[in-house]
């Protein structure tokens, strides 16, 4: 099983793509293509990059925000610093993590978290649903009125509540699935624009 991962991500053009362009990871491609479809990350924005280890999402959303903007990134896990980018140690459930931020509001809260894979979709998709809620829990206290919201779910049978709980919070609140996105995956990403506060 090991060895058909690694053959599949040698024949994916995103991650052949992500190699040649020294971009940290092809989750890059799917930040631009969300970029280039909602417009979510404006230059000059304060962006709060949640999840962020090993920085593909920090790299990219620093380059559109430029030098008038800023990008925190938060995991648990460190990463080569990037330009730009303040790193925070953290986790998104810690009330600690909170005051760290400081009290300037954030225009865009994006979160690729993914759990753990555990093999039962059932939990997988479930442990998904928690983390997207951890993620908007942390956003409704640090995402500015107007501000964007995206996050990455597994999608399941829990999808259809967790986005009747979010909606009412936004303008709009779309799924969608970016083309750098595996065919074979569940992976989606819900688009909150338009915060409400």
């Amino acid at each position: 099983m090991a060895r058909r991962w690694v053959n599949e991500r040698r024949r994916d053009p995103y991650y052949r793509a992500a190699q040649r362009g020294g971009l940290r990871s092809r989750a890059a491609f799917k930040l631009g293509q969300l970029q280039d479809r909602f417009h979510l990350i404006p230059e000059g924005a304060r962006v709060l990059d949640l999840g962020a280890s090993p920085g593909g999402w920090s790299l990219v959303a620093s380059g559109f925000v430029g030098r008038r903007g800023t990008v925190v990134a938060v995991d648990m896990r460190s990463f080569e610093p990037i330009e730009g980018v303040t790193f925070l140690r953290g986790r998104v459930g810690d009330p600690a993590l909170r005051e760290r931020l400081g009290p300037e509001p954030f225009d865009v809260v994006l979160s690729d978290m993914s759990p753990s894979i555990s093999g039962n979709y059932s939990t997988d998709h479930a442990r998904s649903v928690d983390l997207v809620k951890s993620a908007f829990a942390l956003a409704q206290t640090t995402l500015r009125k107007g501000g964007h919201f995206v996050a990455k779910l597994f999608d399941g049978d829990m999808t259809g509540e967790l986005r009747s709980e979010l909606a009412p919070r936004f303008e709009r609140l779309q799924v969608t699935k970016p083309q750098a996105s595996r065919s074979q995956s569940s992976e989606v990403y819900l688009i909150g624009q338009g915060f409400k506060g």
